[in-house]
């Protein structure tokens, strides 16, 4: 059975110093739990270590009130055998993860319990915890959990590995219901007591006590001390609320001490004393624990109780009417059967149970259901030679007699009983006596009566595939498959009937493809792929039309995997002919439907089959879908359907087109790089800091004999006498950036223009390097040494600190950048696009306000509002001067 498992934290990739990691290993109204540190990085690990290796049923997580993670990622570990039980050697699993809520409805001030049902097997248990909610209350980007508590049972050997379906059965649960043991010894059964809640909010005391109560009430129902087990009962109920209110003292009380109100503390303190007493006396618990003896000796063995073992029913004697049965009649089943025992549910005969119980047996030692407890030189039974309805079952209700009418007019009601048992055996029994009477049923029987035997036997068909035994559903898939592959040739079935057949049984295999158990899935889609081949039934194209039926987006995730999984066999088996029932339009119908369902295994397999539907029909394929434009595009799942799509056509990727543009910009940059270098050597060489290289001069000259008439006519400026022509192309003494000509732009006076007072140009807050504020954001982003704080938003294409993007991007208020304009890191406004627009915005009279050495331009040129057409333009954009 099921309990809480302790465990201990061995690895958290980060805690806060006052919520440590340490916390966790224990639960008390007291308890502090985990956080993270401030600013952490996400995802963040936690590891807990159990005592041995166990069977994992049910883990627990209660989270902090406001330091809430979006989500939370469990994973199972273990070790192989042949190599030692460390933490390096685990080998994960992935079992799943669960989302939290963001709290605002509670106004940060619940904590939400997430309790996740699993079964793996293991020695760790790691916690992916993801990033958190953002909130007011949360300032430094931190999660929490107060608590996490593990149920499962502890592995000792082979035997542990038994199957859990024989614990599962409904009419096992009733023989050991019949022995007393009540919900003790069922095997899923987890005792309220083992729950996080319990511990979380009861006094450590009360609960210790109401455990040891609980054990006594036990002993009291195995030991038929009913009065005794009704006191305890009462008095657990009373502790647990007495438990409740001393754990909010204890809470009140540890408030007070931090307050430094000692005389509240002290008030508190004398407050649970006097209460803790008075409950004890009232309740009289000594004589409930029985500390002064038991009054009521017996030797009780609670394995039972503690281990999902079955009932001790093996060791009967021989004498017990069990195990004598009249001749030619079937013998009882024993305890590992699922049959009920109708001897041990009559009054009058008595129950003789073993004094000790037996060892534990692995599941392939148990004794065959069919056969009685063995006894010294009996001959064993010879098995049943032919399928016959046996036994008597329990009655039809009236409701099952309407339901099942017309099952009972063919098959009778003795047959039909036998079909609706609460024992499985029965269930798989009427249906083998079916599969034989129409197996029997000659060819020459009347055409109505093949028919509705036809349609009473789908009917049973519908119910057995629905049903939880393995043994019952695989009876069901047996006689369907006789039905459509040897009843409907043999009697010439008419095609309708078939269709009818096949749509009614495909409803509940549909069903049953989406089961927990994976044998169950497995076989229910392989039985629709093989339906779909039969001779009678492929003909009549009617399990791909069932198939391809578009399912809602409230399916359950394993379903709707399960459904794309059974399209997609269907089409790599039939293809989509024109005789096949498949063709593009039901199928991207289904798959547009699934697109949009919330689960990703799901979007996975229908994002599969459009892959390979569009190999066949392009054109086709995309009517189905939203157009290709950049919005749609901005969508994950579409975007990786129509970059694929571009692969198959032969077409360049977005990442290819930015790639090669991002290759241009930077053998542009290169280039521009080049040319203020040979400027610098110019400027050095007329200054006469290094001598004359002809070379230089000659390619200089060269080039620009070789440049275009537009890009020659630099300075539309009519000459003067001052001038000739060699000035024009004279760049001393002026800024390439804002295009101001001063006599003092020589080394040091440049440099200082540069530093100080270039509208066109200002310092990085981080670097201090003087850059262009046309590639501000380009430089924060890619070249700054702070780069790595900064993250560029989709919106605004502008570079915002990492600490602030989050709630930057939530916000929606920056302002939208336009494709066809520049943006201002400065003022945050569209720029007309080109060099000009740069120039009227950041020198202009009404231009940015943001920029403070735009007035500096103005003052200085108020003619010309700091802009001036004849003046040369900046040889390359991205230029940087030294610091």
């Amino acid at each position: 059975m099921p309990r809480k498992l302790p465990f201990r934290v061995i690895h958290a990739s980060g805690q806060d110093e006052s919520y440590r990691a340490s916390e966790l290993n224990y639960h008390s109204p007291l308890t502090k739990g985990w956080q993270a540190s401030r600013y952490c990085l996400y995802p963040q690990d936690i590891v807990l270590q159990l005592d041995q290796r166990c069977r994992l049923r049910k883990i627990q997580i209660l989270s902090h009130q406001y330091l809430i993670a979006t989500k939370i990622e469990f994973f199972v570990g273990d070790v192989p055998e042949d190599m030692s039980p460390n933490l390096e050697n685990a080998r994960y699993t992935r079992l799943g993860y669960v989302s939290l809520s963001d709290n605002e409805k509670t106004g940060f001030k619940a904590r939400e319990l997430k309790s996740v049902h699993v079964d793996a097997v293991g020695l760790y248990l790691k916690l992916n915890i993801h990033k958190n909610h953002i909130n007011k209350y949360n300032i430094y980007n931190q999660v929490g959990i107060i608590a996490i508590n593990v149920i499962g049972e502890t592995l000792k050997g082979p035997s542990d590995f038994m199957d859990p379906e024989y614990y599962l059965d409904p009419d096992r649960k009733g023989q050991l219901d019949d022995l007393g043991l009540d919900t003790y010894n069922k095997p899923d059964y987890i005792s309220p007591l083992d729950d996080l809640a319990f511990d979380m909010y009861q006094d450590p005391e009360i609960a210790g006590i109401i455990r040891k109560l609980e054990k006594k009430k036990q002993e009291a129902v195995l030991q038929e001390r009913f009065d005794y087990a009704k006191r305890l009962k009462s008095a657990i109920t009373e502790l647990q609320k007495v438990g409740e209110k001393l754990g909010k003292y204890e809470v009140e009380k540890r408030q007070a001490v931090e307050n430094e109100d000692y005389d509240k503390a002290k008030l508190k303190k004398v407050q649970m004393d006097e209460y803790r007493l008075q409950v004890y006396r009232d309740l009289n618990l000594a004589d409930l624990l029985e500390t002064t003896g038991s009054r009521h000796p017996q030797v009780i063995d609670l394995e039972p109780i503690r281990q999902a073992t079955p009932p001790r029913l093996l060791e009967l004697t021989p004498r017990s009417p069990i195990q004598r049965s009249p001749p030619r009649t079937p013998p009882p089943r024993t305890p590992y059967d699922e049959r009920p025992l109708p001897a041990l549910k009559s009054k009058d005969t008595p129950r003789e149970l073993p004094s000790t119980p037996p060892p534990r047996t692995s599941y392939d030692e148990r004794p065959l259901p069919v056969k009685p407890p063995a006894v010294p030189d009996e001959e064993p039974e010879p098995a049943e030679t032919a399928v016959g309805i046996t036994g008597e079952p329990e009655p039809l209700t009236e409701k099952d007699l309407r339901e099942a009418s017309a099952a009972i007019d063919v098959f009778g009601e003795q047959l039909v009983s036998k079909a609706y048992s609460k024992t499985w055996s029965y269930r798989e029994d009427a249906l083998l006596a079916v599969y034989k009477q129409m197996q029997d049923l000659p060819a020459t029987a009347p055409k109505d009566e093949a028919k509705s035997m036809m349609r009473a036997s789908i009917f049973l068909v519908k119910k057995a595939i629905d049903d939880k035994v393995y043994a019952v559903f695989k009876a069901g898939l047996h006689l369907l498959k006789m039905i459509l592959t040897e009843y409907v040739p043999k009697h010439k079935i008419q095609k309708q009937d078939t269709v009818w057949a096949v749509e009614r049984s495909m409803q509940n295999l549909l069903h049953k493809s989406g089961d927990t158990a994976v044998r169950n899935r497995d076989d229910a889609k392989n039985f629709v792929l093989e339906m779909a081949r039969y001779p009678e039934v492929k003909p009549t194209n009617c399990v791909p039309h069932e198939a391809v039926k578009p399912m809602k987006n409230s399916v359950a995730p394993r379903l709707g995997q399960s459904r794309c999984e059974i399209v997609e066999m269907l089409y790599k088996d039939l293809g989509i002919k024109t005789n096949s029932g498949l063709n593009i339009d039901n199928m991207m119908q289904f798959c547009v439907a699934a697109l949009s369902h919330h689960a990703g295994e799901v979007r996975d397999g229908s994002e599969r089959i459009i892959k390979a539907l569009y190999k066949e029909d392009r054109q086709a394929v995309k009517d189905y879908l939203p157009a290709d434009d950049d919005k749609t595009r901005k969508i994950t799942l579409y975007r990786q359907l129509f970059e694929y799509f571009d692969k198959v056509d032969g077409k360049p990727s977005k990442a290819d087109v930015r790639k090669k543009r991002s290759d241009e910009e930077t053998k542009k940059q290169a280039e521009i790089e080049a040319l203020q270098k040979q400027l610098q050597s110019l400027k050095d060489m007329a200054s006469g800091k290094q001598p004359v290289d002809e070379n230089l001069l000659k390619a200089d000259k060269n080039k620009k004999k070789n440049e275009p008439p537009k890009k020659s006519k630099i300075i539309n400026k009519k000459p003067t006498a001052d001038d000739d022509d060699t000035s024009v192309y004279n760049m001393d003494n002026i800024c390439i950036f804002c295009g101001e000509r001063n006599e003092s732009f020589i080394e040091e006076g440049l440099d200082l223009h540069y530093w100080k007072h270039c509208p066109m140009l200002k310092r990085c807050t981080n670097c201090k390097q003087v850059v262009e504020i046309a590639t501000y954001t380009d430089h924060l982003l890619n070249e700054c040494e702070a780069k790595n704080n900064y993250s560029k938003c989709n919106r605004c294409t502008e570079a915002i600190p990492k600490s602030e993007y989050d709630q930057h991007v939530s916000e929606k208020s920056c302002n939208a950048a336009k494709s066809s304009s520049n943006h201002c890191p400065l003022c945050h406004q569209n720029v007309s696009s080109g060099e000009d627009g740069w120039k009227n915005h950041l020198m202009g009279k009404d231009g940015c306000k943001q920029n403070p050495r735009r007035l500096l331009s103005l003052n200085k040129n108020p003619s010309t509002g700091g802009t001036s057409k004849n003046k040369p333009k900046a040889t390359g954009k991205n230029k940087k001067t030294p610091r």
